[in-house]
């Protein structure tokens, strides 16, 4: 095993804070992931992991060398694609993951495109609604939706997400139809949104003068996923608020039904994240540019167009 290897298991090892979770996420024997740490420390003559029986962790030394592991990596990865100017120059397996309905409606469907024009990539693609750790999960990007916090992640923006508020046809024939927010205290529910990471409940949103005004609409449904907002939607239980893409198809069937189109909640930020390396993988690259141009043409669609 040449020395680049070891530096990419090292690395990997770290970042996953286990020997288990990283043979995982390289495909390899835990015996070998350990036998290459073992190989490398011996290599520089220092005890680079603290070992114990729940996690692993670097010695000050380790921390030390894992920066310059991910330097060295970056830059064998640059050189070694240097002089490659086609689409063969990408290689390899790509990890990524994103929320469940972009993944699904957007991006596996204009996978075969993207895995046509480079032939030597492999994509594994999760989709969650859950928020994943991008590298203990040994993840190259994560598509994240909705106000950033500072984890020390490069973010290259992808836009911003519109929300509409819907309802169905049958729900506002029973209920009316509201004229104004306020409106919403006045015999109407919501379906109700927990988020999958803490369990709060959303409270209903919409910018007005360039302030934020929410009311905590009730409901008798909540629901932890986009799939069962809208399912709920379209079964008459509520009105909801939720990005126009997602119900695009259902607004064109005349499944449901936008209101209170001028007291629309302020747009959510969509951005693409990956580890802060003084270098991008070419994998990352090429992907990030095809994904951004992606949702600009299926995603960003103005609602202006929705009938």
């Amino acid at each position: 095993m040449d020395r680049i290897d070891l530096f990419r298991i090292f690395a990997r090892v770290v970042e996953a804070a286990s020997f288990t979770h990283a043979a995982e996420t390289l495909g390899m024997p835990r015996s070998s992931v350990s036998a290459a740490v073992q190989q490398l420390e011996s290599r520089v003559g220092a005890r680079l992991l603290t070992r114990t029986t729940r996690t692993v962790t670097p010695t000050p030394d380790g921390a030390a060398f894992y920066e310059h592991c991910l330097r060295l990596v970056a830059d064998v990865e640059e050189a070694e694609n240097l002089f490659r100017q086609n689409e063969s120059a990408v290689q390899g397996v790509l990890r990524v993951n994103m929320p469940g309905r972009i993944g699904r409606l957007i991006v596996a469907p204009a996978l075969p495109d993207f895995l046509a024009t480079y032939p030597g990539l492999s994509v594994e693609l999760g989709v969650t609604d859950r928020a994943v750790n991008l590298v203990e999960d040994g993840l190259d990007c994560v598509l994240r939706v909705g106000p950033l916090q500072d984890s020390g992640l490069i973010a290259r923006r992808m836009g911003e997400l519109e929300l509409i508020n819907v309802a169905s046809p049958t729900y506002l024939k029973q209920h009316g139809t509201p004229q104004c927010p306020t409106d919403l205290l006045k015999g109407h529910e919501a379906v109700r949104y927990a988020s999958p990471q803490n369990g709060r409940v959303e409270q209903w949103e919409w910018e007005e003068h360039g302030h934020t005004h929410m009311l905590d609409v009730p409901g008798r449904v909540t629901v932890n996923s986009a799939e069962a907002l809208i399912a709920c939607t379209l079964a008459g239980l509520g009105v909801i608020q939720i990005p126009a893409y997602d119900v695009r198809s259902y607004l064109h069937t005349g499944q449901l039904v936008e209101i209170l189109p001028q007291w629309r909640a302020a747009p959510l930020p969509m951005a693409l994240l990956y580890p802060h390396r003084r270098h991008l993988s070419m994998r990352v690259q090429v992907f990030a540019t095809w994904l951004e141009d992606l949702v600009r043409q299926q995603v960003l669609r103005s609602v202006s167009a929705i009938p």
